[in-house]
């Protein structure tokens, strides 16, 4: 067969990565991709949002499955453009994508339908906002309403915060469009979990939970990011919080979008809190996350394309996934700066010595080739991924990679798979 895999960060490296152990694969195209994909898979220089360029390409080559990994293309309905030209595509339609596309409808989508959640408000008017902020329990979290590549969340501890955080998304405009619309939600305590599974719109597949880690600093401290590192399996999610989970919000989930006519196939991504209370839905994503992709992925010992090709057919319920019995573990290498302005152009060095090592695979997320050599091109850079018998022998593998790989101005997190250890 021949794939089209749509993106070109560390999530789409690891799809690539993973279909390329298929049999029934023969050749990978990615678009646009990067140096690192490129070991794997031929580069098409075409934009994710070229959607009508991406059709084209996809008729002229004679591709036989299109997979999406950013939520930008499914959002502007690259599955429904693919479809009505006859070609086969992984991922929600237009329609169904926008319970990552607007956060407001999946509120709204969960009240209806009694999935468990934050209460919320939705605001078009920052001083009816502020205002609101003003007669509810601190702290707060204030959202962009639109996509923000994760980063338009922002948790305020104080009032000031809440109406510097109103300000910067509706008036400075800080994520562009997103912000048109923002929502103030209750602020949940508890641990945060990533729950993906993958839907042909009737049948729910669970892939293993893992855990991101948002924050940019250790300890859960400073701004949000696009993620700095994740691990998985994670021993919060026993097997009957998995059952409730599956049962109170990814199957009810599914059939919420059906009843609605948005019919939901591929990927479903429910950022949760295990609370007190029990598990509640933070968010919900169309699409891998990344960087929980790259540690799923390389536990995964089934055939990706198998369950993906079965998404879009309608036989989920008759497939099954094989995991690696240990644990893996990412962690994202970034440059100084992010998630604010960083330089790019700096040279990367280790990789050579790390492609050596064992259990240990580096994804490429923000790199370009300059005289030959790997430099830095993006604020996330690499995802260094290891593989280990328990989250312990994962974690030491891991970070013994990442110690072998630098570059000026490189900055990580020392503590991905601390509150596993714990």
């Amino acid at each position: 067969m021949k794939v089209l895999v749509v993106g070109s960060g560390g999530r789409e490296h690891a799809i690539v990565w993973k279909l390329s152990q298929s049999e029934r694969v023969g050749k990978i195209y990615c678009a646009p991709g990067n140096p690192g994909i490129g070991q794997h898979a031929e580069c098409v220089p075409l934009a994710t949002d070229d959607i009508e360029g991406l059709k084209s390409y996809a008729l002229q080559e004679g591709i036989d499955l299109t997979i999406v990994g950013p939520e930008l293309p499914l959002t502007l309905g690259l599955v429904d453009t693919f479809k009505g030209a006859g070609l086969r595509a992984f991922g929600p339609s237009r329609m169904a994508a926008e319970i990552e596309g607007s956060k407001s409808f999946s509120k709204v989508l969960m009240e209806k339908y009694g999935i468990p959640t934050a209460r919320y408000r939705t605001f078009t008017d920052p001083e009816a906002a502020k205002a609101y902020a003003e007669t509810e329990k601190l702290p707060l979290v204030v959202k962009a309403n639109g996509l923000a590549a994760g980063k338009g969340v922002i948790i305020c501890n104080t009032l000031e915060d809440v109406k510097g955080a109103i300000d910067m998304i509706m008036k400075e405009r800080a994520f562009g469009e997103a912000g048109r619309k923002i929502l103030i939600e209750e602020f949940l305590t508890g641990q945060e979990a990533s729950f993906i599974a993958i839907t042909d719109g009737s049948a729910v597949l669970p892939l293993s939970p893992s855990q991101d880690h948002k924050q940019v600093y250790d300890g859960d401290e400073g701004p949000n990011t696009g993620g700095m590192g994740a691990y998985s399996p994670v021993p919060l999610i026993t097997s009957e919080l998995q059952g409730a989970i599956m049962s109170d919000i990814m199957l009810l989930t599914v059939k919420a979008l059906k009843r609605e006519g948005r019919p939901y196939k591929g990927v479903l991504y429910a950022g949760l809190m295990i609370t007190e209370d029990g598990p509640k839905v933070l968010e919900f994503n169309c699409r891998f996350g990344d960087p929980e992709a790259q540690p799923i992925l390389m536990r995964m010992k089934s055939d990706l394309l198998d369950i993906m090709l079965a998404s879009i057919d309608g036989t989920l319920s008759d497939t099954s996934v094989e995991w690696d019995p240990g644990s893996a573990v990412c962690v994202v290498m970034t440059s100084e700066g992010y998630p604010g302005s960083y330089r790019k152009g700096q040279v990367i060095s280790g990789l050579d010595a790390v492609s050596r090592l064992d259990g240990v695979f580096v994804f490429h997320a923000g790199t370009a080739l300059k005289g030959g050599a790997f430099v830095t091109a993006g604020g996330r850079v690499l995802c260094v991924s290891g593989l280990g018998a328990d989250i312990r022998e994962a974690i030491e593998r891991t970070y013994k990679a990442v110690e072998m790989i630098t570059w000026d101005g490189v900055h990580y997190r020392h503590d991905i798979g601390a509150k596993a250890v714990r």
